[in-house]
């Protein structure tokens, strides 16, 4: 079936969607993107995510040159263009053309890309039953004073040198540590895990990203009265944890099973987990938590 890539207003087939090399996000990795899913023509927490797009695009002073109803509206188009009811949205925003070096304001105009496909599960249809495996990387994820991962940036050099880890190891995926020992990320997914039937996850201090995903995780964690408590862990109270899981819009949820090669619970995902994934896939359908196509 033909893909259609929105660029500046005009759609193009997929072998004709191109950007200019002196694009500043091609050249220094200059610019912002959201990871965005559509079910079943519920593109969910639409707002949230549009909401953060423009929070970076502050954080980094880039002009976006759409407001939020017309990114609204040209996400919505661009779905109904390629026909799908379920989609994974990447909706990009780069400093646009400019001369070569590092200056942003010799860069005119942003450029907003937006690309839609059917795609499953990151981790794979497989991981959703089975679980997945982790190894904690010597690859540390930026300090908040550095190129915060609080900012969505299109700059991923830090999580392909923790991937790239992670397959050496032989495992699915990275889990970085932050500048001062503690658990960050993976390389694309927010974490928590179960400890006595409380959850935990890192906070904003140990580099994460303000995940979506994981936000709604803590919604359903008290729905389910359930206590969620943000603080420091460390790898030691991480692998010896009753449930760990991983949190994206791209991931869903998935459970882990290993971590450095050891079995975290009984090596299979978590009743809490499994419980929390099925609360969370109900939103996902529900007009009430997105913006209809």
């Amino acid at each position: 079936m033909q893909k259609w890539i929105f660029i500046d207003d005009k759609f193009y087939k997929q072998e004709d969607a191109k950007i200019n090399v002196y694009d500043h996000g091609l050249l220094y990795g200059d610019g912002i993107y959201e990871g965005i899913r559509c079910y079943s023509k519920n593109i969910f927490q639409l707002d949230e995510h549009i909401e953060r797009l423009f929070k970076s695009a502050k954080s980094i002073q880039l002009t976006i040159r759409y407001s939020k109803d017309e990114l609204t509206d040209a996400i919505i188009q661009t779905i109904k263009k390629n026909n799908l009811e379920n989609a994974y949205i990447r909706l990009i925003v780069t400093r646009g053309i400019g001369p070569i070096g590092p200056n942003p304001n010799l860069c005119v105009n942003s450029t907003l890309i937006i690309i839609v496909e059917d795609l499953p599960n990151i981790h794979g249809l497989k991981a959703l039953d089975r679980g997945t495996s982790l190894a904690i990387v010597s690859t540390r994820r930026d300090s908040v004073d550095a190129t915060s991962h609080e900012i969505k940036s299109l700059n991923y050099l830090n999580s392909i040198m923790a991937k790239m880890e992670a397959k050496h190891y032989g495992v699915d995926d990275a889990i970085l540590l932050d500048s001062n020992g503690f658990i960050s990320e993976s390389t694309i997914c927010n974490i928590f895990m179960i400890e006595n039937k409380i959850i935990y996850t890192p906070q904003s201090s140990n580099g994460i990203l303000k995940g979506i995903t994981r936000k709604n995780v803590i919604e359903i964690a008290k729905e389910l009265n359930l206590e969620v408590i943000e603080r420091n862990i460390t790898p030691y109270e991480l692998i010896n944890a009753d449930e760990v899981f991983l949190t994206g819009t791209h991931a869903e949820i998935v459970g882990v099973t290993k971590i450095n090669n050891i079995q975290i619970g009984n090596n299979s995902i978590g009743p809490i987990t499994t419980k929390i994934r099925k609360k969370y896939m109900e939103r996902t359908t529900n007009a009430r938590f997105g913006v209809k196509v």
